[in-house]
């Protein structure tokens, strides 16, 4: 994934508005989204005004935009890790690039505590799960501590409720 910095994009209501009907419906037409504006907000713009703030929040880096499978399609796994400090310097680089890179990895993060490395992945049965364990720790097992998975049995919940993006506003009102 590539590297990216913070918006310092100020959202304005119609930009907010905007964002929650991408999240209701990615697939919204910017004509669509000019209507909704109109009768639901009385909010008067053009459908290319629309569209030119969704290209510069995409630009920005407001929001980004990604294929995202059916989660009913996959079995999903979270990773948890930490690396043994011996040989950590010589190697922590190839096994993050490792894990950022593969093509079983949905997303990557760092989180505080224990210094845990986690990860969420994806793979079409249990078994390419497990051949993709083994292979990690041939490859990186000497520098992996603790390597911790845990099968996501049940996706209750998978995408971004519109009404997050009012957080953006609450800064405004106070």
């Amino acid at each position: 994934m590539a590297e990216t910095r913070p918006s310092d994009w100020n959202l304005s209501e119609r930009d907010t508005i905007i964002l929650q009907e991408l999240a209701r419906d990615p697939q919204i037409t910017s004509r669509e989204l000019r209507d909704l504006l109109a009768e639901e907000h009385d909010i008067d713009v053009s459908h290319v005004t629309v569209n030119e703030s969704i290209r510069r929040m995409r630009e920005e880096g407001v929001f980004r935009e990604a294929v995202v499978p059916n989660e009913e399609q996959l079995f999903f796994s979270l990773f948890e890790f930490q690396f043994n400090p011996e040989g950590f310097e010589e190697n922590w680089r190839d096994a993050l690039e490792h894990v950022r890179s593969s093509r079983h990895t949905f997303m990557y993060f760092l989180s505080d505590g224990d210094y845990q490395w986690k990860t969420i992945m994806m793979f079409q049965d249990r078994e390419q799960e497990s051949k993709w364990i083994h292979e990690f720790y041939k490859e990186y097992g000497e520098l992996v501590n603790n390597l911790r998975n845990s099968v996501v049995t049940n996706v209750l919940k998978f995408g971004t409720d519109p009404e997050l993006f009012e957080v953006f506003q609450e800064d405004d009102e106070e």
